[in-house]
């Protein structure tokens, strides 16, 4: 049996343990929802990252509205609606914190994807990865040439953070 960090595998969850829940109650503060929309707009958020699908969504609300921090009634058209309750709005205020971390990461997920996206940009870094493999794992590095190693690739980083 392979495990996730012996390499290959399954990509890494979009959303740790409960953080779909976070998220979810962040898009209900701004509007009252359906399912499909909220499938949607998390769709948009990650850049078409991540779509979750009915069977994460509609067990999560299922969740929420056991805490009491969502309701759902049910229109005319039969359709759905989702709201956020005061119960979720005190749970979601006191894991802004948390929150903002999903969205700080979810940001650089979707940025380091765009990037991959160029087959130029996939190939230089997948060539530094190899180089920088191949030298790591060589043999035992000196102290002075690990700390050349990382010499190069914090002025790498600070002249890519300088480009105009």
């Amino acid at each position: 049996m392979r495990h996730a960090h012996e390499g290959g595998g399954r990509r890494q969850r979009f959303f740790g343990h409960g953080e779909l829940r976070l998220v979810i109650l962040d898009i209900l503060t701004r509007n009252a929802s359906h399912g499909y929309e909220l499938i949607k707009e998390i769709e948009n958020m990650t850049q078409g990252n991540y779509t979750p699908s009915p069977g994460v969504i509609y067990p999560t609300l299922d969740f929420l509205q056991d805490q009491s921090f969502i309701t759902i009634t049910e229109e005319d058209t039969g359709r759905k609606k989702i709201a956020i309750t005061l119960a979720g709005q005190h749970w979601l205020d006191e894991n802004l914190e948390h929150l903002e971390n999903i969205q700080l990461r979810i940001k650089a997920r979707c940025v380091g994807f765009q990037l991959r996206k160029n087959p130029q940009m996939k190939r230089a870094l997948d060539n530094f990865k190899a180089v920088l493999d191949l030298r790591v794992n060589q043999g035992e590095l000196s102290d002075a040439q690990l700390k050349q190693i990382i010499g190069v690739i914090d002025r790498a980083a600070l002249e890519i953070s300088q480009l105009d």
